[in-house]
């Protein structure tokens, strides 16, 4: 807290109290009035706060990640299994190399939709990717700063990164059970915005000294596919769909539908599971209507967002159709996504009506600039 004031001459004064919180500053002053010697309080009020980011952490960030590199050849990438520093949690990151693919879906794939023409051929770099999709066991040591910092005591950590790690901004307390009585351990995190999957991704890269993020749909779609041309990554045979695939058809339970815990089915030819079904998974891009703007052999395709809405989910759900759960299908968030959320404004954190959707950790072989990795984490366009 910063304190100070004036008086000039017999004339009303202020004293100015400047508060930091984890999410503003906020300015009080109080008005005094100075008769014979003697002050008398004479009025005040708040002005406007001035909101924080995190953004001044993400120089500081790219430095421990880039001092921090241990492969930089594509040759080396290798299947990794990683604490969460300070805690018993592990995740599972396996190398996807880079490529070429032809995006988007033919004219001739049952089920298909316009927004995925027109086909493209699209490069990426190489990556490592989420083996399964990122679970409550994860996504709640970040949610509930308090319970992770008392694991710190009985697991190896490092005081640095957890200096870090603790100045990033973490969700609020949810009003609602976020996982709607349908499991937590070994279950996906779900009702997250993207917000708050770029956050975790933020804190997470925090944690370990590895920049995470979340994939771009170019990203997505090629490790679904994972070298197949055809509607689902074993084929275009739909009934085999629930070897593969937690959907509609197999995941209701008492009249309702569920997730499952991850890694159940079979996994892509590249080893990724639940890459169809079980949750949505968010992607990085806004959300455009189709391709037509993509140049055809575009390098690294991302549609920076602009605006709050639509953002780009792929995978399908537990209680999406078969055809909405293809490799090319895609899915444009909308406000209703958050229609039963009582505050004004909605939370930049909850979807309380989005009980289908998660998301997947991504890291790149090539860490970028500050100025890009600020940009995966904090878009700027988080508030409706």
């Amino acid at each position: 807290m910063v304190t100070g004031g004036f008086v000039a001459g017999q004339t009303i004064g202020a004293l100015f109290r400047i508060e930091k919180s984890r999410f503003k500053y906020s300015t009080r002053y109080e008005l005094y009035h100075q008769t014979a010697g003697k002050f008398s309080p004479a009025g005040g009020g708040e002005l406007p706060p001035c909101e924080v980011t995190d953004a001044f952490l993400v120089p500081e960030l790219h430095r421990l990640i880039t001092s921090s590199l241990e492969v930089n050849d594509e040759a080396a990438m290798a299947p990794y299994t990683n604490n969460i520093p300070g805690t018993p949690v592990k995740y599972v990151m396996l190398p996807i190399k880079s490529g070429e693919f032809l995006m988007g879906s033919p004219a001739t794939e049952k089920g298909r939709k316009p927004d995925e023409s027109p086909q493209h051929k699209v490069k990426v770099d190489a990556f490592w990717m989420g083996k399964f999709e990122v679970t409550w066991n994860e996504y709640e040591l970040f949610m509930y700063p308090d319970d992770e910092k008392k694991l710190r005591n009985d697991f190896p950590t490092n005081p640095e990164r957890d200096r870090l790690s603790d100045q990033i901004t973490r969700p609020s307390k949810p009003y609602v059970e976020m996982s709607f009585g349908m499991g937590k351990d070994g279950f996906p995190a779900i009702a997250m915005t993207q917000h708050g999957a770029n956050k975790y991704c933020m804190w997470l890269s925090s944690k370990t000294g590895h920049y995470y993020r979340l994939p771009t749909e170019a990203e997505w779609e090629y490790a679904c596919r994972a070298g197949t041309t055809t509607a689902y990554s074993f084929g275009d045979d739909e009934t085999k769909l629930e070897e593969y695939a937690w959907f509609e058809k197999n995941s209701e339970e008492g009249g309702d539908w569920k997730y499952h815990k991850v890694g159940l089915k079979k996994p892509n030819p590249w080893g990724l599971h639940d890459m169809h079904g079980n949750v949505a998974e968010w992607c990085l891009d806004q959300y455009l209507p189709d391709y037509s703007a993509r140049a055809n052999g575009a390098v690294n395709p991302w549609v920076v967002a602009t605006k709050p809405y639509p953002h780009v989910a792929r995978g399908g759900s537990y209680d999406f159709e078969a055809a909405a759960c293809r490799s090319a299908a895609r899915i444009a968030s909308t406000p209703d996504w958050k229609a039963q959320d009582p505050q004004l404004p909605k939370s930049v954190w909850y979807l309380t009506d989005a009980k289908f959707i998660g998301f997947r950790l991504v890291r790149p072989l090539k860490v970028p600039p500050p100025e890009v990795m600020e940009k995966t984490w904090i878009s700027g366009v988080e508030k409706d």
